[in-house]
């Protein structure tokens, strides 16, 4: 059993969080060794770069990013994804609204 969720998370109990500048995120399902969470993104919004000490493993679920890990930037489409090492400075900007599927391990307490 998850420490974090139930087994099973109907997205529509799940709360969005505004981010502020044309982000909003929704954390899914985690435990103290995985956590999923979806951001969407209005066209123009940015994430702005950043790091953390989690590994990142990324699901462009629709729209067209502009993704910037470390010095390497490519433009993503729905279906691709991406994977950021622990503590690499990356972000992203949105060509067009679209939504990402984010995974961390460990799970990201300082969203909670």
């Amino acid at each position: 059993m998850s420490r974090g969720t139930d087994i099973f998370v109907h997205d529509a109990e799940s709360p969005w969080t505004d981010l502020g500048g044309g982000v909003k995120r929704k954390i899914l399902t985690y435990d103290a060794g995985v956590m999923m969470v979806r951001v969407v993104f209005e066209a123009g919004a940015v994430g702005a770069p950043h790091h953390h000490p989690h590994i990142q493993c990324t699901l462009v679920a629709s729209g067209r990013f502009a993704v910037t890990i470390g010095e390497r930037t490519a433009t993503l489409s729905a279906g691709d994804s991406f994977i950021v090492p622990t503590d690499v400075v990356h972000s992203v900007v949105a060509l067009e609204a679209g939504e990402l599927v984010d995974t961390f391990t460990p799970l990201r307490e300082d969203f909670l």
